[in-house]
């Protein structure tokens, strides 16, 4: 929420999903495997010599294609990281005791 100023209120920022970024990087590795080696095989290579061409060839297609999906996937688990290190300081915080006490 922001006020009239058009600055954002001071509450907490929910981090970005990692599931579907996941789903989707997953997904598109997988159909880019598929459709290479089909293209592969239809090209006359044997069933396991598409199979490596197309594993290999994948891997570089994929790199530059998803780039998109393996950033922003890259950044949710960032941020999912720093959500649950400061969960975890928070509760070694309050289970040592506060500074004030000692």
């Amino acid at each position: 929420m922001a006020d009239q100023s058009g600055i954002p209120a001071g509450g907490a920022a929910t981090p970005p999903k990692v599931l579907p970024w996941l789903v989707m990087y997953t997904v598109g590795r997988l159909g880019i495997f598929a459709l290479l080696t089909l293209v592969l095989w239809m090209a006359g290579l044997d069933f396991w010599s598409g199979l490596l061409f197309g594993l290999l060839l994948s891997m570089a297609v994929s790199y530059f294609a998803l780039r998109l999906a393996r950033e922003r996937l890259n950044e949710a688990l960032v941020a999912r990281h720093a959500v649950r290190k400061a969960a975890k300081e928070d509760l070694r915080t309050r289970l040592s005791g506060s500074a004030e006490e000692r």
